[in-house]
């Protein structure tokens, strides 16, 4: 019988998952081969990995994040990178600026015992491994250990098959260590019982999560513990079993808060012992959420990236708060315990995360999570409304319960702002409002530049009050934190200020909307028009000497004048009348879009740009967030088969193929960049992050013939939303015509409103477009 390349790659996997798992005598659940979670590949981009960017055993958010560790030193290029032959512990967590808890059984003769303490590490082979969404399986090749790894959102489950011979067989905890971006100390085990342990450990402090963490932890196994012994070199615990054991089960718990809410966690979500079972259930987990999007049509690699994409978008930012809604609050002088209030059911009525910024989120998380995971999107509403209550800021990204000051300005604004505009978040408004509103005032979040915790100049908000500009040197003689950036604080400054006076409208607080709509103007006061890029300023209003529009951060957020003078995305009209119409402004975009592509759309990994400068110089950087809009501005300016053309190219040069080389070419940000390639892949975008009353959607040049979004029946009356592409080939990326449940829509957007409301929205591809002017091969 013939098989399709797409069922031939899936059965692949699915014979080498039963073979491995025969040999290690485990029973993995067979899963269906058109289950979504066979199509993630998870090493996609592993070689440049991020502390927090590999995931494998874990769910959705999940606090407990388990996987190998092949590099501990530092935030980048650590965690686990597929390049590295060597595993140096099985740890739980891998989180914005926090990390803990490595473990790695090992095997030892009697003479090994104080060695085993500082030389522990194992080689391991990619041939024995098995990565997929929710399970991580790997043999140990110094000790023959295999390892099975999976969880449940706040337990660990481990299963170790030791070799058969009569040797000591142990647990190593290397509870003192630098792991990732924290140094773990004071870390600490005790045995409870014959089968139980406890302990706990400390995450030291770090540039930017600046307060210490204590991590709680309680451990099950099923096999009695003999001994425990402790080094006093290296501090490390190592728990010793029966030489006669074979298969080790491990459930290891953990908690923010307490040593009881960690034993709680773990009695609550895993009191069973059945491994296969946890795995089944964390693949059924990831198939729900991935299943919320199905594609038709495409290449099996298509597919398969568009679901590892979709994986990437639901990860990164963790869960921090317990089964019982206890959770940490770091955002005081003294630490304490907060509670999340209960339900009508007496459950905790949202989580509590721990994130990196949304910054750039407004092109990303805003519009996916808002149209196919609304349920995500107002839980982590309620979490940074909850850092409101506690700390009196909305957050940009919090770690360990506290403020980070990660990036610059007030990103949550356009997401909460969204939040709203959609209907997902409706009460406590007027609260809601006048929080926002404080982090957009002197003594807010916006007059604070990355990691500035003990002040707030650096983010120059007095300036751009007074003056309409955040100036470049800021007139200080010391630097407060990062990213002072004055221009490119400036242009967010004016989008945000734009999404607040969105929501003091809807409220009907006049005053208020046009004295933001005012404010949302200041991206004006930097543009230059005899250069016709955007220039920072001095104090005294003088434009920057000897300009070069592509020198990197040269006044710009981690970007280039090139890149961020588009950086308008809530009056794109007007900067096209200064630059001398939107022929003129589509005519220079169309240019720099040529000139990136001869880079492949982005400055490629920092490692990269090193080595090249010149990609520093890159006019669009579709590898980092301040220009990812770029390729649909062409739509506002009534020229959509340019999104269209340009936005098909980025998909196939950035956001495609299956490779732990490359894969996203530059920073990942917890999920923002899989996001962004989901959404240029269904040809839907939302230029100003959704933040208008019934928020408009740009519709661009969807790679696949079908797609179903199953809405979420909670929040939206509709069923499905289906996108449906007659005569799609790679070479017809142009929209002829466009009917929304056949009527036909003139123009090239929707709204929320049509969207959700379920129906079926079907596009006429072609090889040309409306007008080929300007487009170049």
């Amino acid at each position: 019988m013939y098989l399709s390349k797409t069922n031939f790659l899936i059965r692949s996997k699915l014979l080498f998952l039963s073979l491995f798992a025969l040999a290690c005598n485990e029973k993995i659940p067979e899963t269906a081969s058109n289950e979504f979670v066979n199509k993630v590949y998870p090493l996609l981009d592993t070689r440049n990995s991020r502390w927090f960017f590999f995931s494998s055993a874990c769910r959705p958010f999940g606090m407990v994040n388990l996987s190998p560790d092949t590099e501990i030193n530092g935030a980048w290029n650590s965690g686990y990178r597929y390049q590295a032959d060597t595993i140096k512990g099985f740890s739980h967590i891998h989180a914005w600026q926090m990390s803990g808890l490595s473990v790695i059984p090992v095997t030892l003769d009697k003479t090994e015992t104080t060695k085993i303490f500082s030389d522990f590490y194992s080689p391991f082979s990619h041939k024995t491994e098995i990565v997929t969404p929710g399970y991580h399986s790997v043999v140990l090749n110094r000790y023959d250990i295999k390892a099975g790894l999976t969880s449940t959102n706040r337990v660990g489950f481990h299963k170790y098959t030791f070799p058969e011979k009569d040797i000591q067989k142990a647990i190593l905890f290397n509870l003192n260590t630098l792991l990732g971006p924290s140094n773990n100390t004071a870390g600490y085990l005790k045995q409870d019982s014959n089968k139980e342990l406890s302990g706990s450990l400390v995450m030291a402090p770090t540039h930017r999560r600046i307060k210490p963490l204590t991590l709680y932890f309680k451990i099950k196994l099923n096999s009695p513990i003999t001994q425990i012994e402790q080094d006093s070199a290296t501090h490390n615990y190592l728990v010793l079993l029966k030489s006669s054991v074979q298969n080790v089960l491990m459930k290891v718990g953990i908690s923010y808060t307490s040593a009881e809410n960690a034993s709680l966690n773990l009695q609550t979500e895993l009191p069973g012992w059945d491994f296969s079972e946890i795995v089944r259930q964390s693949q059924q987990v990831w198939n729900k959420m991935l299943g919320r999007i199905q594609i038709e049509g495409g290449t099996a690699a298509d597919q398969r990236r568009f679901y590892t994409d979709l994986w990437h978008a639901l990860q990164g930012r963790r869960i921090i708060s317990d089964v019982n809604g206890a959770y940490p609050d770091n955002t005081q002088e003294q630490f304490r315990i907060g509670q999340i209030p209960p339900d009508k059911n007496g459950h905790p009525q949202f989580n509590m995360y721990n994130s990196d910024a949304f910054w750039g989120a407004q092109w990303t998380l805003n519009t996916l999570w808002g149209l196919v995971y609304p349920e995500i999107m107002e839980d982590f509403v309620h979490s940074l409304m909850q850092y409101y209550k506690d700390g009196d800021l909305v957050p940009r990204g919090p770690s360990g319960g506290d403020y980070t000051f990660v990036m610059t300005g007030a990103p949550a604004t356009p997401f909460i702002v969204s939040a709203i505009q959609k209907g997902i978040v409706k009460d406590s408004l007027e609260f809601i409002y006048q929080a926002l509103k404080k982090n957009h005032m002197s003594g807010g979040i916006m007059g604070k530049s990355g990691y500035e915790h003990k002040t707030d100049k650096g983010g120059g908000l007095s300036f751009y009050i007074e003056k309409g500009y955040v100036p470049y040197p800021l007139p200080y003689k010391e630097n407060f934190g990062a990213h002072e950036d004055g221009a490119g604080q400036t242009l967010e400054y004016a989008y945000q200020d734009w999404t607040l006076a969105q929501l003091a409208k809807k409220l009907h607080k006049d005053d208020d909307y046009h004295y933001f709509l005012k404010r949302s103007f200041n991206f004006k006061n930097i543009f230059n028009p005899l250069l016709g890029w955007n220039v920072p300023k001095d104090v005294n209003g003088k434009w920057k000497k000897d300009f070069d529009p592509y020198q990197y951060e040269n006044g710009f957020v981690e970007s280039n004048s090139a890149q961020s003078t588009w950086f308008v995305p809530h009056n794109l009209k007007e900067l096209a009348r200064l630059m001398g119409g939107d022929s003129i402004a589509v005519r220079k975009l169309n240019t720099q879009f040529m000139e990136a592509q001869k880079l492949g759309f982005t400055s490629g990994t920092s490692h990269a740009a090193e080595l090249h400068p010149e990609y520093s110089r890159i006019p669009i950087n579709y590898g980092n967030q301040p220009s990812i809009q770029a390729a649909f501005i062409f739509d506002e300016l009534n020229r959509p088969d340019l999104t269209q053309f340009w936005s098909r190219r980025v998909v196939r040069r950035v956001f495609s193929g299956l490779s732990e080389n490359v894969g996203y070419n530059g920073d990942e940000d917890q999920g923002l960049m899989g996001s962004l390639a989901v959404l240029m892949k269904i040809g839907l975008f939302q230029m100003n992050g959704g933040t208008e009353e019934n928020p408009a959607y740009q519709i661009g040049s969807p790679i696949f013939d079908k797609v179903i979004i199953h809405l979420n029946p909670e929040y939206y009356p509709g069923k499905t939303f289906e996108i449906e592409c007659n005569n799609n080939t790679p070479d017809n990326v142009f929209v002829r015509t466009i009917r929304l449940n056949n009527t036909p829509v003139k123009s090239y957007s929707i709204t929320h409103e049509d969207i959700v409301n379920g129906g079926i929205l079907k596009l006429e591809m072609a090889i040309s477009g409306p007008s080929t002017e300007l487009v170049h091969n």
